[in-house]
């Protein structure tokens, strides 16, 4: 199969973006499916003839684009600021990463506004103490506008309608939310302007992927987000407004799904979430403050410091029944190296029965009792180990004890936050 998929298996943030980059190596094509500029992934990469380590914080536009021999493709699923995409776009360029003439966009995309942000944050007052905890990007107002066919797509723009339908759709959001502070007129300007800027990166992305796939081109599908925040599946309502799953794979980019190959799920050593929800292996003490500073637990987005907690392998089972990942990539693991013991979640109980999967109804986890098993740290830094068999016995006794459970093989390894820092996996020997 010509296309692989790399997909977040927890709450997001799981460190997707490394794996991308990794992948991209040996990809012509990379999309992106799902999500907005809500989504963040870092990657450090070296750049021009010096090959400068440089950061480059990923958004919305796909991470693959790092390597400069992929295009990169926004597929309809999307939802697109463009004043954002083309600040990361310039960004990029800037830092001397140029995507011109490589960089496409789907004429069935929808368009986030200012007003959509400004609903966003609106939205979350009006919530009160039960808010999501969005990032105020204005994802789900673009999405429940394009839910209720009220949305303008990228093709949109070019309609002399244009303006007339984006006057009507701002009159509604005043009757729902009152007179909000908002320049109507000027931001049709705005995006007048944007529109000519924009015309050379928009495609019919069907028909551009079918025949990339009729003739046998390297695709790579970049997730947004992850499982435990997709719309149906996630914490409800605590989740994003798209579908993160492999489903979203299918919706999102209008690929079949006998075309996807290889189903990559990507998860962190410990566990991590942003904004509201239930979390039942988070840790409000010195082990959550620890993956905070030493993880770097900041959202590339946000900002925001992250939830941190021991991993629960009871969300991952519901991941792995979900998405049938056929690999997985395990991040972050010199995180645990100075710990001396490590607990893993491993059953739900409420009343003393154990939950056969992670339940639908947010109250019942306010009353689920976690199982943990401990597993003995290794107290050794592995940051600059280059194989599997170079870990030390008990972190290998780590993976092999997730691999057991989950019932599917971790293929690559991250101890470390470089693009050389992952170790590739394969069987239970050296790589």
């Amino acid at each position: 199969m010509s296309v692989t998929a790399v997909l977040g298996a927890q709450w997001g943030d799981e460190g997707k973006g490394k794996l991308v980059d990794i992948l991209s190596a040996n990809t012509d094509i990379c999309a992106r499916f799902a999500g907005g500029n809500n989504a963040g992934h870092t990657i450090i990469a070296p750049i021009g003839p010096e090959r400068l380590q440089t950061t480059f914080a990923f958004h919305l536009l796909p991470s693959g684009l790092i390597n400069p021999a992929v295009t990169g493709i926004i597929g309809p699923g999307v939802v697109v600021h463009l004043p954002s995409f083309f600040d990361e776009f310039d960004t990029l360029r800037g830092k001397g990463l140029d995507c011109t003439g490589r960089l496409f966009i789907s004429d069935r995309s929808h368009l986030v506004f200012d007003f959509h942000q400004i609903v966003d944050g609106l939205k979350e007052v009006e919530l009160g103490l039960s808010s999501i905890g969005t990032t105020k990007k204005g994802i789900g107002p673009a999405y429940s506008a394009k839910a209720s066919r009220s949305g303008l797509r990228v093709h949109h723009l070019f309609d002399t309608a244009f303006a007339d339908k984006f006057r009507k759709i701002v009159e509604g959001r005043y009757k729902r939310y009152g007179h909000f502070e908002y320049d109507t007129e000027g931001e049709i300007k705005r995006y007048q302007v944007l529109a000519e800027r924009l015309r050379p990166f928009v495609i019919d992305s069907v028909v551009y992927i079918h025949q990339a796939l009729a003739t046998g081109k390297r695709i790579l599908v970049e997730g947004a987000n992850a499982l435990m925040l997709d719309i149906d599946y996630g914490t409800y309502p605590y989740v994003t407004s798209s579908s993160t799953t492999v489903g979203g794979i299918c919706t999102g980019l209008g690929i079949p799904p006998r075309r996807i190959g290889k189903v990559i799920g990507v998860m962190k050593a410990y566990t991590t979430r942003v904004g509201g929800g239930p979390f039942p292996t988070e840790q409000l003490n010195d082990i959550g403050v620890h993956f905070q500073e030493i993880g770097r637990e900041f959202g590339t987005t946000t900002g925001r410091r992250r939830r941190c907690g021991w991993l629960d392998l009871v969300v991952m089972k519901h991941s792995c029944q979900i998405n049938g990942y056929d690999v997985l990539n395990l991040t972050k693991l010199d995180i645990l190296d100075d710990l001396e013991e490590i607990k893993v979640a491993v059953k739900y109980l409420v009343d003393g029965k154990e939950l056969l999967g992670f339940p639908a109804n947010l109250e019942t986890l306010k009353t689920t009792e976690v199982t943990y098993v401990t597993l003995p740290g290794w107290k050794t830094s592995i940051g600059a180990v280059s194989s599997y068999g170079e870990l030390p016995e008990n972190c290998k006794e780590y993976i092999t004890f997730i691999e057991e459970y989950l019932k599917i093989p971790i293929e690559w390894i991250g101890v470390g936050p470089g693009r050389e820092s992952m170790i590739r996996k394969e069987g239970k020997g050296d790589s």
